[in-house]
């Protein structure tokens, strides 16, 4: 079953960005080294819409414009329930993987590297979440995101499996 995609328009949002991780890249010429930057970025407007996005130039500031508009063109919506999410889910993207998972009011987020990052950008204030495999801040944000993407609100599993929201909570 194929979903649709909603397309979030980033220009009607308040967005912030913030930078995950600033790389310097060496390419190894005739001529000597040649130094560039690549900057992972995430933007969200702390109510449930975040993206990410990955900027390369010869300059950080550069860089992290080109990442900030290419978070803009990713960006998703992701379900918030009181403050945490609905349900736990697991993302995987190359050698990582996120664990996020309900948290109770006043918990905080307790997440780290680029998780913790895509977390506060998105809104969500009590939030558990392991990180394993790799620590690669690019990584880590890309499971982070596949995992948001799995989230489900109770509305709409009950729309999808045509049943009433008292019936999917009561049986």
């Amino acid at each position: 079953m194929m979903q649709l995609k909603k397309i979030i328009k980033p220009s009607e949002l308040n967005l912030t960005e913030k930078v995950v991780a600033i790389n310097r890249v060496t390419k190894v010429v005739e001529g000597g080294r040649n130094f560039s930057f690549s900057a992972v970025v995430v933007v969200g407007d702390g109510k449930g819409i975040v993206g990410h996005g990955l900027g390369k130039a010869q300059e950080v500031t550069n860089a992290i414009a080109k990442g900030i508009e290419n978070a803009k063109k990713n960006l998703i919506k992701v379900p918030i329930q009181k403050g945490t999410v609905p349900h736990r889910a697991i993302g995987r993207f190359g050698g990582g993987e996120v664990l996020i998972k309900p948290a109770a009011p006043g918990t905080g987020i307790i997440a780290g590297g680029g998780a913790r990052v895509v977390l506060e950008c998105a809104g969500i204030n009590n939030v558990l979440s392991k990180l394993k495999g790799s620590s690669n801040p690019h990584n880590t944000v890309k499971a982070t995101f596949q995992a948001l993407s799995q989230m489900r609100d109770p509305i709409t599993v009950a729309a999808q499996r045509g049943i009433s929201l008292d019936k999917l909570f009561n049986g």
